[in-house]
């Protein structure tokens, strides 16, 4: 399932190179459904595949000038904060098994049903949202610091959690905060997934010894793949289409993650 697990890589660095979102919450369902990685550790694998992969793809956006690096300062320094602690001081106090009365969750399963809601409220937002032009000529106006900080607290947060970068809150941000044109609102976001993802590993550092090298180092060169054809292809795909494609396909997996998880509560 390697071969298999690696072409969808492929596909996930397409989705981060063309609209700045996508690769973890794509990641996670790939390596933990077709390629039998542990939920817990295949967000660590996430973070550390995708971090490379938006870095990559952050050093391309400064080099081309369209990154927008005051607007990862103010926007990803609360972010890296709570992903930190989240990762490193709340994550490790969630129970193996969790009680709720008389019903029981395990870790795994919780953070799977966690992800499959994370995954479908980020669907339901990109269709719905869709019909907005992404492209805007609007100056970027005064956003008050305490909402950027939210909102950046509010990425850091998921991202800790489920192992997301966050780019399906970040680029929404970007481009209804700051009024950023989708090519900036994209680089910028690789930055800041790459510092959240920095930090989330920092938080992981216990798990390294664990990591199946062969695999990871797989799956993160197949992502760099895709980044650059996802560069070259979104001069020719419609910005449109493509949030709404890609947002139905999040809402299609979202819902198999469900369904599967709680048939196995069952």
């Amino acid at each position: 399932m390697l071969l298999l697990g690696c072409l969808l890589a492929v596909l996930v660095g397409i989705t981060l190179g063309m609209i700045g979102s996508g690769g973890t919450i794509l990641t996670v369902p790939i390596l933990v459904y077709i390629m039998g990685v542990n939920p817990i550790l295949a967000t660590t694998y996430s973070l550390f595949a995708i971090g490379i992969t938006s870095f990559i793809g952050g050093v391309r956006g400064i080099i081309y000038q369209e990154a927008d690096l005051s607007k990862v300062l103010s926007f990803g320094i609360p972010s890296l904060v709570v992903v930190f602690t989240t990762r490193a001081f709340i994550l490790p106090l969630v129970p193996d098994v969790i009680v709720l009365g008389s019903f029981q969750l395990e870790q795994h399963v919780a953070l799977m049903l966690l992800f499959a809601a994370v995954m479908l409220t980020s669907s339901i937002n990109m269709i719905r949202t869709a019909k907005f032009p992404l492209e805007s000529s609007a100056k970027a106006f005064h956003v008050p610091l305490y909402g950027v900080m939210l909102q950046g607290a509010m990425v850091g947060f998921i991202t800790g959690l489920v192992g997301a970068g966050g780019g399906f809150l970040i680029i929404p941000a970007l481009i209804n905060f700051y009024k950023l044109p989708i090519r900036k609102a994209v680089a910028t976001s690789l930055i800041i997934i790459t510092i959240n993802s920095c930090f989330g590993l920092l938080g992981d550092l216990e798990k390294f010894p664990e990591f199946d090298w062969r695999l990871i180092s797989a799956y993160t060169l197949s992502t760099v793949f895709g980044l650059f054809i996802g560069f070259n292809l979104v001069k020719k795909v419609s910005n449109l289409f493509l949030r709404v494609s890609f947002g139905y396909m999040i809402l299609i997996i979202g819902l198999y993650i469900l369904v599967k998880e709680l048939i196995l509560i069952h």
